[in-house]
């Protein structure tokens, strides 16, 4: 079942547009990722699908239900949770305080604050520290875990790799099967190529607000990645 159907979405800042016809579909227990860039337009997709950006009248599809035009808060509630680059934790409250905050829409799904420990077991020592106080690696775990504390059907991911040591950003993504498995779609945001690559079942390569590539990661190889990237690929 398609989860969420994104056709020919454009995105606008005043005159200077950012996207142009973006196609994406989401099927229910997939991983998909979005690669490019710095200024490829993948944060302003993610903030129209979210509702923060204007997308009143376009094509956007989530669970069988329009969205777009709708804002942040109904769409949350709908089932689609952010984790945002710089994982925006908030200072004055705990780790779990900050966890628990994410339930608040009171969404009933697998989580809650012992599956999350579960699958972030490093947080259990932690869970009565300031949310900021912790390592980078453990604040982006918060960060994910307080998305899914509010047991979405789509979490997307935005550049949770960002900063991050070279193993810790292999823990937080061997979180992904685990989140998979309890039934949680993912739509990742990603610099790291080859972390996207080893993750997502469907790659769409960003490079100047246009789809240049897009396929099952088995089926691209890295010239074809690369020339996408760096704008030398042919449209999707």
């Amino acid at each position: 079942m398609t989860l969420l159907e994104i056709k020919d979405l454009t995105a606008h800042y005043g005159d200077f547009q950012a996207l142009f016809g973006i196609n994406m579909a989401v099927q229910e227990g997939e991983t998909v990722a979005i690669i490019g860039a710095n200024g490829a337009g993948k944060s302003t997709f993610l903030r129209a699908v979210t509702g923060l950006h204007s997308t009143r009248g376009q094509h956007i599809v989530f669970d069988e239900t329009p969205i777009a035009g709708k804002g942040g808060d109904a769409i949350h509630k709908a089932g689609l949770a952010m984790v945002p680059e710089g994982r925006r934790l908030f200072r004055s409250l705990s780790v779990e305080e900050n966890l628990l905050i994410g339930a608040a829409g009171k969404r009933k799904g697998p989580w809650s604050l012992e599956e999350v420990y579960r699958l972030f077991p490093d947080l259990v020592a932690k869970k009565h520290n300031p949310g900021t106080a912790l390592s980078g690696g453990q604040q982006q775990m918060v960060a994910i875990g307080r998305a899914l504390m509010s047991n979405p059907k789509l979490l997307l991911c935005d550049e949770i790799s960002l900063g991050l040591a070279p193993r810790i950003i292999k823990d937080i993504y061997d979180a992904v099967p685990q989140i998979r498995e309890r039934g949680t779609s993912i739509l990742v945001v990603e610099q790291d190529v080859s972390q996207a690559m080893a993750v997502a079942d469907k790659v769409f390569c960003f490079m100047e607000g246009r789809v240049t590539l897009s396929g099952a990661p088995s089926e691209l190889s890295r010239e074809q990645i690369a020339k996408a990237y760096f704008g030398m690929g042919e449209a999707a």
